[in-house]
């Protein structure tokens, strides 16, 4: 039976937000009363379509490329019954790209959904907002200062993304933050930071420009396991801490009055949000260079297919590891034997969804 103002009154620990789901959702309680959880089964069924397609074609281009292989010879080189020179191929160079395609395609699409769910915008994604140009930023100033190595490109690309998600989030705060502010500052800074790239980028020396260029334009060519290993433990770490936010994630999405009334502490809680999301987006951005547009489209489209109420933070990573693993898998083809940067892929992609997202906006409006 719904739960009417009368029996909430005489059963004080009922708690409101619980009207707030659809009767398919079933309550799936855990030893700690606070982390029960709703399972929405058409979204639990779309996430796991999602992952399982994601796995298919991650597994599917391990067989592609200049050397092509049968399945049976890529099983054989799991199994160690291959020769030296497949296992090498598959083990070394194949399988560390098509891991780290997957998790920071989850990784983003995760970021992109922590974005959304805060500004309650779908045009709230971290590369919208400036945190791919801040992260780019960390690098060349890391060039420039302790040369182009791969330890001072990371740090420079997770001290960029996080110093620019304080900055954005500073100058947006007047008593709190509102999600169109935290857009509009987003794109202003992006916009100075991308303009201060191009005067950083013209200071260096060729080499390291050219190096500099190369990972601005987002790829996998030289991804291994030195660079997959940093992703993989960030996303292990951070994806669970999201997944525990996302009943406040959700409660945020009713506006902050009604949040605060549910008992959501909601400037911590948005505070903890974006150090999330841009701690997400920055460790993807360290291993691969800014790569555009997974996780603006990424929730939008686990979205429509979950039909649930707002963004939601798993359907989203599984639907940004499918939409990176097939872009690398078209970068890596289309052009073969030459490869296309992955970045170059998904903006070309990612241009054509953000023309169709504003125009779909623009005729709902008008």
């Amino acid at each position: 039976m719904r739960p009417t103002a009368t029996t909430m009154a005489r059963k004080p620990n009922a708690r409101p937000q619980e009207r707030l789901w659809t009767r398919r959702t079933p309550l799936l309680r855990l030893p700690w009363p606070d982390a029960a959880v709703r399972v929405d089964l058409r979204a639990t069924v779309v996430t796991v379509l999602l992952a399982a397609l994601a796995a298919g074609v991650g597994a599917w281009s391990l067989t592609v490329g200049e050397l092509a292989l049968s399945p049976g010879e890529v099983l054989a080189a799991f199994t160690g019954d291959a020769d030296s020179g497949t296992e090498r191929v598959v083990l070394e160079w194949r399988l560390p790209r098509t891991v780290i395609a997957l998790v920071a395609g989850a990784a983003l699409g995760a970021a992109g959904a922590v974005f959304q769910s805060m500004t309650r915008n779908p045009l709230g994604s971290p590369d919208v907002i400036g945190f791919n140009a801040g992260a780019y930023t960390g690098t060349l100033i890391a060039a420039l200062t302790v040369g182009g190595t791969r330890f001072g490109a990371t740090a420079g690309a997770l001290i960029g993304g996080l110093a620019t998600g304080v900055l954005v989030y500073l100058l947006a705060f007047r008593g709190g933050v509102q999600g169109q502010r935290l857009i509009v500052v987003g794109v202003g800074v992006g916009a100075l930071l991308t303009s201060l790239n191009g005067y950083l980028l013209i200071n260096l020396r060729l080499e390291e420009a050219i190096a500099a260029a190369t990972w601005g334009a987002g790829s996998f060519a030289d991804a291994g396991w030195s660079e997959a290993r940093p992703v993989l433990v960030a996303t292990a770490v951070l994806l669970p801490a999201g997944v525990l936010l996302q009943r406040r994630m959700r409660l945020l999405e009713l506006g902050d009055d009604a949040a605060r009334a549910l008992g959501v502490p909601v400037e911590r809680t948005r505070l903890a949000l974006l150090f999330l999301g841009v701690g997400l987006t920055a460790v993807v951005t360290a291993a691969a260079g800014p790569i555009a547009f997974v996780a603006l489209a990424a929730p939008q489209l686990a979205l429509r297919l979950a039909r649930t109420g707002g963004v939601r933070l798993l359907p989203a990573a599984a639907m940004g590891a499918l939409l990176l693993v097939t872009g690398d898998l078209l970068a890596r083809t289309l052009t073969a034997p030459a490869q296309l940067p992955v970045g170059v892929v998904t903006v070309s992609l990612g241009g054509c969804y953000l023309v169709w997202l504003l125009s779909s906006r623009s005729r709902r409006t008008s």
